[in-house]
């Protein structure tokens, strides 16, 4: 994804869908640089010196973002409250530089949406909850998530050339489960043929030595060599987890009016938030699977042009976004979308063909080459106010 040079976004918004990244090994990005910066900097430390104050009240300890940031001290898993409050603050203040200096408010775009902790992050941008809510959902849960974390592994399950079948992957996974020697679930999908597994113990190892009774038989497992907190998966429930949050959010202040701009959720793969149910699809967030995959399938539906990704350093939002380009456009012409027959979509090969058969469901697909994509970050710093 190439930094994008003098685009006027106020100028392309109805055409605009904004994404949030979630919790990663890497979470610093180029905020130094913000907050370093001559122009942007005060703003950029206004809104981490209030994540640190409101994640100091949470977690019980002094918590200094800023200074963080300026060491260039990455939080880890002993500090994973911390990092998540890093990331909520550093994509708030990139909307607010943005909104400040360049006169782009993402309340007038179409549409946003994050994976994981983006979707948190989405529901403060889009005026539904403020960001006080949400620490206070996320963070006294921050450290039960954190030491699960000691016994889980991540794998990524994918099938080379067609679909994988989603039901019996799911289903080997509560066999594993049934076996009692650890839980282990989806956690994401990430496109029709890759999903992610959260598994505790050695169960992860089992489902890649069990991975042959999965059809079409050509199923394969990559570790992951990080470990990952078991968000989104039932391992959460072993603390409690869901039933806290589903309690907290209760009381929560917020979530009693429409999304500006609208939501397109990962928890449920569409556009689902209304005035009314928000706390709901908040409680599935905790211990349900994200559908990346099916929200990505929407904004291209919806006629996005642009998506402009924010936090620091975006990453399975735009990797998702550019595999899905390069499958396209190596198999089609990239002259003009209205030349795309069905003649150009059957030439796609056999390699492809989950792509294939996803086109032809959604025709939109066919749209990923053209979508312009803009690291937030990177275009603040390449666009400074006069």
């Amino acid at each position: 994804m190439e930094p994008a040079d003098k685009i006027e976004l106020e100028q392309k918004l109805a055409r605009t869908a904004f994404s949030f990244r979630g919790y990663n090994v890497e979470n610093l990005g180029r905020t130094k640089e913000l907050l370093e910066h001559a122009v942007y900097g005060s703003l950029m430390k206004a809104r981490l010196d209030y994540a640190s104050e409101l994640a100091a009240g949470a977690l019980n300890r002094r918590i200094d973002l800023a200074d963080r940031v300026l060491r260039q001290d990455e939080p880890d898993l002993g500090t994973y409250g911390e990092a998540i409050a890093l990331i909520v603050a550093a994509s708030l203040g990139q909307l607010d530089l943005l909104r400040q200096y360049h006169g782009v408010d993402i309340a007038e775009s179409q549409a946003t949406f994050g994976f994981s902790l983006g979707e948190l992050v989405a529901v403060v941008a889009s005026g539904m909850y403020e960001i006080e809510s949400v620490l206070q959902l996320i963070l006294p849960l921050a450290r039960d998530a954190a030491e699960l974390t000691l016994d889980v592994e991540m794998g990524v399950v994918f099938c080379r050339g067609r679909e994988l079948d989603f039901d019996a992957v799911s289903r080997h996974c509560m066999e594993i489960t049934y076996e009692g020697h650890g839980t282990i679930g989806i956690s994401a999908y990430l496109a029709p043929n890759t999903v992610t597994l959260l598994g505790q113990g050695d169960t992860i190892d089992h489902f890649k030595q069990t991975i042959k009774n999965i059809p079409p038989h050509k199923v394969h497992l990559k570790k992951n060599d990080h470990r990952w907190p078991p968000l989104h998966t039932a391992i959460v429930r072993q603390k409690n987890m869901s039933n806290r949050g589903a309690v907290a959010l209760e009381t929560l202040p917020g979530g009693f009016g429409m999304p500006h701009p609208p939501i397109v959720s990962c928890v449920t793969g569409d556009m689902s938030y209304t005035d009314v149910n928000s706390r709901e699809i908040l409680i599935d967030w905790i211990d349900q699977p994200q559908h990346l995959w099916s929200a990505i399938e929407k904004i291209l539906q919806m006629g996005a042009e642009r998506i402009v990704h924010v936090g620091p350093a975006p990453n399975i939002i735009p990797a998702t976004l550019n595999r899905l380009s390069i499958d396209v456009s190596s198999q089609l012409s990239r002259r003009s979308l209205s030349g795309m027959g069905m003649r150009a979509v059957s030439r796609m090969s056999r390699s492809r063909g989950w792509l294939r058969s996803m086109v032809a469901k959604n025709a939109a697909l066919l749209r990923a080459p053209f979508i312009e994509q803009i690291n937030l970050e990177d275009w603040l710093l390449d666009n400074p106010p006069p």
